[in-house]
């Protein structure tokens, strides 16, 4: 699929700005006054459902208007300017694919839409689909596609007139684990092959983990949390080892060291590791003639540090009671 260059710098660029952005549906505050920025990456929009995750992406894209605040997209208000929401792609959670045309059909209509000619517009489709990996299914109708090939469809559509912006809801939806797994795959090429950034909304901390740069979480309205995902996930001071052989002369060996290590799976575990500690670990897998296959720090996922915030804030809100 061929990529038109843009004329700024998609890494810095503010893509999409709240200020202090509210919706309310009656008594319902479903986003309540947040302010974020979202620039030039994949980023990831994590929440529970009913967080404000789908709320935040139809105010972007102009579906509905805030109660108060406001929405920006490539600095202009998501709610007036058409030309701006053209930039955009979105991806619904819903099944929304008519099933009795086909992938091409649909795909040609949707970049005719976008004001492609109709020859260009057939090129475009066929790219975009073989980008998917339906290349092969593109004359079949859409109603005899499983989950996951309604998905990818989903997905081309999100592409096929060059945007600069697409805006994922639950992407994963009804996918199976090899499913899930293709498409964040898919959603990651697509980045970096094509320089499209992406917002990807979704209540699996693994697939925003896997999958995004940046991560903003929303939860009851609220902004939670926002930064690199990397930071979130930072190395810990435990550290994991995996040999392919001589184990038990392994765990002698650091012990002989006052490292002590237990076994977990096929990796042996050291804790509390400190400077010095790593050359001990390394004198004794050279001692033990160990084969090395793998020394890493472990990571933290995104489930452990939210699960031990929510921890820490209902051990702080006994102690308040008590």
């Amino acid at each position: 699929m061929a990529r038109r260059i843009a004329t700024y710098d998609l890494r810095v660029e503010i893509l999409l700005r709240a200020e202090k952005l509210t919706k309310r549906y009656g008594s319902v505050i479903a986003l309540d006054e947040v302010s974020f920025e979202i620039g030039g990456t994949i980023t990831g929009l994590l929440g529970p459902n009913g967080a404000g995750k789908s709320t935040a992406i139809k105010l972007f894209l102009g579906l509905t208007e805030p109660t108060s605040g406001r929405a920006e997209v490539l600095g202009q208000d998501a709610g007036r300017d058409e030309q701006v929401r053209a930039r955009l792609g979105y991806m619904p959670e819903h099944d929304c694919l008519p099933s009795a045309v086909s992938a091409t059909e649909f795909l040609t209509h949707m970049a005719e839409t976008s004001g492609l000619p109709p020859r260009h517009a057939r090129v475009r489709a066929a790219d975009t689909l073989r980008h998917v990996g339906l290349f092969e299914e593109r004359y079949r109708p859409m109603g005899g596609y499983s989950t996951g090939m309604k998905q990818r469809v989903k997905l081309a559509q999100t592409l096929v007139h060059d945007p600069v912006l697409v805006l994922l809801d639950e992407p994963t939806a009804g996918l199976d684990p090899t499913g899930r797994e293709e498409m964040l795959a898919l959603i990651r090429k697509t980045h970096r092959e094509f320089g499209i950034s992406l917002v990807m909304s979704s209540h699996l901390m693994g697939d925003v983990e896997r999958t995004c740069e940046r991560v903003l979480v929303l939860e009851n309205g609220s902004v939670l949390e926002e930064g690199e995902t990397s930071t979130f996930t930072e190395a810990s001071e435990t550290l994991y080892i995996e040999v392919t052989a001589r184990r038990s002369e392994l765990i002698a060996a650091l012990a002989a060291r006052d490292v002590k290590a237990t076994e977990e799976g096929s990796s042996l575990v050291v804790d509390s590791v400190s400077g010095e500690d790593y050359d001990r670990i390394r004198d004794a897998i050279v001692a033990a003639n160990a084969p090395l296959r793998r020394l890493a720090p472990r990571r933290r996922t995104l489930t452990e540090l939210f699960q031990s915030e929510t921890n820490d804030a209902e051990d702080a809100e006994d102690e308040g009671i008590a």
